[in-house]
């Protein structure tokens, strides 16, 4: 009898602790789980946010660029063409954005590359010296992010995670606005 009863007793201490290991590890999942869904986004979101903090781009000096070399500021990756006038339209804005924010807000300025060259994209910047970070998608981000069509943004917080995605412009008032309440909610 005494056996069977100290037999039992390390069964339900072994299953007790079963128990408690597993519940922590299930919290640690939940935590990690909100950590990656900081700013509460969809399925879709959520899938850019995985793609762009792998993603690497090229900066016009044949450069590697990456997401996570602008930790600690406010990131918009902006997708655009040469000839999309709707993501032209709002260069402005952000160039006053980038004056009044300095270096706690970054443009990467990700030219798809789909109808432009990356010769076209420097004659483009050297014509047009917006404070932005150009750089050309040799790496095919853009048709894993964007459903649609461009001009089309991706909000990012200092920590790299995701903010919102958006889809077309507002025009360049909607766009200075909108940009500038993300960087008034995010920045510390």
């Amino acid at each position: 009898m005494f056996t069977i009863l100290t037999s039992y007793k390390r069964s339900s201490t072994r299953v007790a602790l079963l128990l408690g290991l597993l519940s922590i590890g299930l919290l640690n999942c939940s935590s990690s789980e909100s950590e990656l869904n900081r700013h509460d986004l969809n399925e879709d979101q959520l899938r850019i946010q995985g793609v762009l903090q792998r993603a690497t781009f090229e900066n016009l000096e044949g450069e590697t660029v990456q997401l996570s070399d602008y930790k600690g500021k406010i990131v918009l990756v902006d997708f655009w063409e040469t000839w999309c006038s709707p993501c032209l339209m709002v260069f402005p804005a952000m160039d006053s954005l980038r004056t009044e924010y300095g270096d706690q807000f970054e443009v990467l300025a990700v030219n798809t590359i789909l109808s432009d060259d990356p010769a076209s994209v420097a004659k483009f910047a050297e014509d047009n010296p917006y404070d932005f970070n150009w750089v050309v998608d040799v790496n095919g981000v853009g048709e894993q992010v964007i459903s649609m069509g461009i001009p089309f943004k991706v909000y990012v917080d200092t920590a790299g995670y995701v903010i919102t995605t958006e889809l077309g412009s507002r025009g360049t008032q909607g766009d200075y606005e909108k940009t500038k309440s993300i960087l008034e909610a995010y920045l510390p």
